[in-house]
């Protein structure tokens, strides 16, 4: 990548993942926290109150790309922005659960995903977006970790309520960062029916149903894994990055090695399928292997290569194979496809973690996998152009 384009990566990575930081901080400790509210919350408000960002950002992600095509990315991040801070302060200084419920339908109002990965790929080459993708997944899985460790840290410190109010800061600092530090690039006019042509394309459609099966599985493991690490390793939830951040970091490794590997050899297909089957053989092994530690490490690792290498590579190949006028559309519905598939994976994970125990989450989690290639195979993969040298 040129320089225009790692400043633009780092930028938005960095944007994203800082956003990211402090919704993940409130996953461990937001169940205890409702649970001692005035009037308190029942565990469905409580369940309610976690799962409503993400289901109104599902709904509000494809909208949002499309205004991104017709006002431009910045203007669109930057009010996204303000209405997930306006949520966050909402839930930060709300006394009982229904305000919070309110707070959290507005921090997912703040539904910019699919434009800042429209901003990303604007921003670069098409022979370098997939590396550039890639960094910017890898970053919020590491802002996953550490916001993991750091949540019931600051929790003590600044309370719950005090991590909302800290996530809303964290949104505006945000906004002069969007506007000045990423640089501007030309905006392409949009076309009228962006919406209906990115969805009769059936090519893109098979990319968004893959990344609502990789995170539908996603979510699935982490149903599961947290009952696995604690019976297998017997590590308390409390200590549960000491696995998931090493396993992360040498995940990431391979992939972009692999990443320049396989888009200048034009590989890109084959090395998608396999990775696909990658998932499919590491959560079936996990079915088998939880109860060993070496094997949990080495399927969760095996895992997190294929994810990560996927994650980089499914809105690349979005962006490349979407016309420029609806890019924002087409991301728009990639990432209603990723929260839903998140969503669908949680309610996947609890019915079968509760019927059929660990290894049957996992192996519920395994044939997913299954379930794309019978759709990827039929996948025809964009071009990638020569990469040509820059020093802009």
């Amino acid at each position: 990548m040129n320089r225009f384009e790692w400043r633009a990566t780092a930028a938005l990575s960095l944007l994203q993942a800082l956003r990211m930081f402090g919704m993940f901080m409130i996953l461990p400790v937001f169940a205890l926290y409702a649970r001692d509210l005035p009037g308190g919350a029942t565990p469905a408000q409580v369940g309610l109150a976690i799962g409503l960002y993400g289901l109104v950002q599902a709904v509000l992600q494809i909208p949002f790309g499309m205004l991104s095509d017709r006002v431009g990315r910045k203007p669109v991040i930057v009010l996204g922005l303000l209405l997930f801070a306006f949520g966050s302060f909402v839930a930060g200084h709300a006394q009982e659960i229904h305000w919070i419920l309110v707070g959290r339908a507005l921090q997912g109002a703040g539904a910019i995903s699919g434009a800042l990965s429209a901003l990303l790929a604007d921003s670069t080459r098409p022979q370098v977006r997939t590396q550039a993708m890639a960094i910017m997944g890898a970053g919020m899985g590491l802002s996953f970790i550490v916001a993991l460790v750091l949540g019931p840290v600051l929790s003590g410190w600044i309370g719950v309520d005090g991590i909302f109010t800290l996530t809303g800061a964290l949104a505006l600092l945000a906004v002069p960062g969007i506007l000045l530090a990423v640089p501007t690039v030309p905006r392409v006019p949009s076309q009228p029916g962006s919406l209906r042509r990115a969805l009769a394309d059936t090519q893109l459609l098979r990319l968004d149903g893959g990344i609502f099966l990789l995170h539908a599985m996603m979510t699935t493991l982490f149903i599961a894994a947290p009952h696995a690490i604690e019976e297998t390793l017997h590590l308390p939830a409390a200590r549960h990055w000491e696995l998931y951040l090493p396993v992360l970091l040498l995940s990431v490794l391979p992939v972009f090695a692999l990443i320049r590997r396989v888009e200048g050899a034009g590989l890109l297909k084959p090395t998608l399928l396999g990775a696909i089957v990658l998932l499919s053989v590491a959560l079936l092994g996990a079915a088998e292997l939880h109860t060993v530690a070496v094997g949990l490490c080495l399927t969760l690792l095996a895992f997190f290569v294929a994810f990560n290498y996927l994650e980089g590579t499914l809105p690349s190949m979005i962006s490349r194979r979407a016309p420029p006028e609806h890019k924002g559309a087409a991301l728009g519905i990639y990432a209603s496809s990723q929260f839903l598939g998140g969503f669908a994976g949680s309610s996947i994970g609890g019915f079968a973690l509760g019927h059929w125990g660990i290894d049957g989450a996992f192996a519920v989690a395994g044939l997913l996998p299954l379930l794309w290639l019978s759709f990827a195979v039929s996948l025809t993969p964009p071009p990638v152009p020569r990469l040509e040298s820059s020093s802009s």
